[in-house]
């Protein structure tokens, strides 16, 4: 039942271009494969890639030797590299990165057909190119999803505690959501990106094309786009990761609760003290003949002691209420820290959300609203 509903669902969801709108070609010079049909460029490598499900699928790096980030783009419904062979040159160029996009299996001159799980493979099939073959790290790493593309965008993100940062292109909550208004998630749905964003622990940025009567929609774009990547680039590492902002903090009360107990501890000697008070001595070594003269003092000592238990009392429930304190503090601690990884996920996607806007950036507000109503 799985199988067809999965493979009812990449009949919508999937549309490669057929024929492809290009052509594998190998340069007889250098024996380099090459896309047909397109200028040819010495910073550009076609490669042939074998994912985990079986199928070789096509990729091309642009380089850039002043770039210190690597984006990885996974496109849109409907296109293949001959179509983003341009477009990926000029934001290699525009926005100074190096720049890895593929097709997904089905797609272009890649093999097999595609499919939900086959995109996922198609992406670390990529991504682990990057790695062995250009050295490239988690954290130098932007993942780029256009349209179905931030399917598997997503998914690897999901995946990659270090990675540097997201870029939702058109993206959709999922795949069902996109036909019918639903508001839950179903098991037989493809693509559940709105389960997944609350997961993504690295600054996100969301964008959607408009229309524009004077200037062209791509001139915002590019601009946008190189804003959100310059303050990426310059952002300290320890706030890359906006979950580790919140596991000091639970140290603090108990620590403050210590302070205050240190201030404290001095009143606990001070039941002692009435007994070596100046009207204490001079109480003892006067003479009394008189019987009430006796009990007098007597019972300003019992005052003094009753005041001096007092003291001790009031020490006492003192140290009882910073005692409760601190296993309230515990508790609370341990209930924190027993709370699921999705909701520790949701939060950190909060406090990135108000770094990124801090930057003058747009972030997923979208799909965090969406996801709160779901």
């Amino acid at each position: 039942m799985g199988t067809a509903t999965s493979s009812m669902a990449a009949k919508f969801a999937f549309f490669p271009p057929n024929p492809p709108s290009y052509n594998i070609v190998v340069d007889e010079e250098t024996g380099k494969l090459r896309i047909s049909d397109v200028h040819q460029r010495e910073d550009v490598d076609v490669l042939k890639l074998s994912t985990k499900k079986g199928n070789e699928i096509v990729a091309i790096y642009v380089k850039n030797s002043s770039a210190s980030l690597t984006v990885l783009y996974s496109h849109g419904n409907a296109a293949d590299l001959g179509q983003m062979y341009h477009i990926f040159s000029e934001l290699s160029l525009h926005l100074n990165v190096n720049l890895m996009g593929y097709d997904y299996s089905g797609y272009g001159h890649s093999s097999g057909k595609p499919s939900e799980q086959d995109t996922y493979a198609d992406i670390e099939a990529a991504y682990k190119c990057l790695e062995e073959t250009y050295g490239v790290k988690e954290e130098d790493t932007i993942l780029y999803g256009q349209s179905v593309g931030s399917g598997p965008a997503l998914e690897l993100a999901t995946r990659l505690p270090q990675l540097r940062a997201v870029i939702l292109h058109s993206p959709i909550l999922s795949g069902l959501r996109v036909m019918y208004p639903v508001k839950k998630t179903f098991w037989f749905d493809i693509y559940k990106n709105i389960d997944k964003i609350p997961l993504v622990n690295c600054p996100v940025l969301v964008i959607h094309g408009t229309e524009d009567e004077v200037v062209d929609f791509s001139h915002e774009y590019l601009r946008h786009l190189r804003k959100f990547i310059s303050a990426i680039e310059k952002m300290p590492p320890h706030l890359r990761v906006a979950s580790g902002q919140s596991t000091d903090q639970p140290n603090q009360p108990p620590n403050t609760s210590d302070a205050n107990k240190e201030k404290l501890r001095p009143s606990t000697d001070q039941p002692n003290q009435p007994s070596n008070t100046p009207d204490a001595n001079k109480e003892k070594s006067r003479s009394s003949t008189d019987h009430r003269d006796k009990a007098r003092p007597s019972t300003g000592q019992k005052e003094k002691s009753r005041l001096s238990t007092d003291s001790r009392e009031k020490g006492r429930a003192s140290t009882d209420r910073r005692e409760k304190s601190r296993k309230s503090i515990d508790r609370a601690t341990k209930a924190r820290n027993s709370t699921d990884q999705p909701e520790r996920a949701r939060n950190s996607f909060d406090r990135l959300g108000d770094m990124v806007r801090s930057v003058g950036l747009c972030n997923a507000d979208c799909l965090k609203q969406t996801a709160s109503e779901a």
